[in-house]
């Protein structure tokens, strides 16, 4: 057993003992110490040596490792018992975690999937079937483009540019906008278009390019509907809604370096200020490369 892990033993104790804590605070403490172990371990300290910087680091980490700011106040919270307890017991003269804060909770980020579990649910639809080809080519038009779903089942046939991989999108305010196409969603939507919705039409005619079975108008609750199925399906969460893949196209090209402004004018917001809610999945990982590279962090 390491010296760390003795030192966080006898914190543990002395709370068990003296405190009378319960017992499943203390599991929620000894798993917040013993992340703070290995992040020492890591950094190649022992972990009474940790000074205040490398603890904010720490808290940094634990933030950026997708913890909810409740079980990052909490691990906090832990952190300076641990220290108090080290001064107490004449560990150390002095803790250097006092007032160590969490950081500021970030903006509330409407959920978002996984690539994975992206790629999860575009592939639950059979395309061998009429309605399942239809399911695809909507899906996989609304990850590539990240359109409202309002903007999704109102796409009109005039609308696709797949030459040239655009659609013409009619936003809020009615206000046009240019939003590009990937090779894949292409390539379904001309599957969709040339057996799946002639199928569905039955000799009828309609501008619209998504489909209800009767060969109508694809309603929102429709479409939500459709997506809820293949969500279940995929074992994904119930939450799940077609505003939960627009926020996945944004927030998975701003992983990849896109430009804030492209994503704005991509998604048709107003204002700037409502595309940088995006900004806050980056601040953690940009921290933490800065912590670990930069020559005086």
């Amino acid at each position: 057993m390491s010296r760390g892990s003795l030192v966080i033993d006898a914190y543990l104790d002395h709370l068990r003992v003296e405190r009378r804590l319960a017992g499943h605070t203390l599991e929620s403490y000894a798993r917040d110490l013993a992340a703070l172990a290995r992040y020492a371990a890591g950094v190649g300290r022992p972990i009474e040596s940790l000074d205040r910087q490398a603890l904010e680091a720490f808290v940094r980490e634990q933030r950026g490792r997708g913890l909810a700011p409740r079980s990052v106040a909490r691990g906090v919270a832990a952190v300076r018992g641990f220290f108090r307890f080290l001064v107490l017991d004449r560990r150390l003269d002095s803790s250097p975690a006092d007032d160590l804060q969490p950081p500021r909770a970030w903006p509330a980020l409407p959920a978002f999937l996984s690539i994975e579990e992206v790629d999860t649910l575009i592939a639950q639809p059979d395309v061998a079937t009429t309605l399942g080809l239809r399911d695809r080519a909507m899906i996989e038009l609304l990850y590539a483009t990240g359109l409202r779903v309002s903007e999704l089942v109102n796409v009109r046939l005039a609308d696709l540019h797949l030459d040239e991989q655009y659609v013409t999108c009619i936003g809020k305010g009615s206000k046009e906008r240019l939003i590009p196409i990937g090779e894949q969603a292409t390539e379904w939507i001309r599957k969709y278009s040339a057996r799946a919705r002639r199928d569905l039409l039955k000799g009828r005619a309609s501008p619209r390019l998504f489909l209800n079975v009767r060969g109508g108008s694809l309603s929102r609750v429709g479409f939500w509907k459709i997506l809820k199925q293949h969500a279940v399906k995929a074992n994904l969460p119930r939450s799940i809604s077609p505003h939960v893949l627009r926020h996945s196209f944004a927030t998975h090209l701003l992983e990849r370096g896109a430009d804030l402004r492209a994503i704005q004018l991509m998604l048709g917001h107003a204002d700037l200020s409502t595309t940088q809610i995006y900004t806050h999945v980056l601040e953690a990982r940009l921290r933490t490369v800065y912590d670990r590279f930069h020559p005086r962090a």
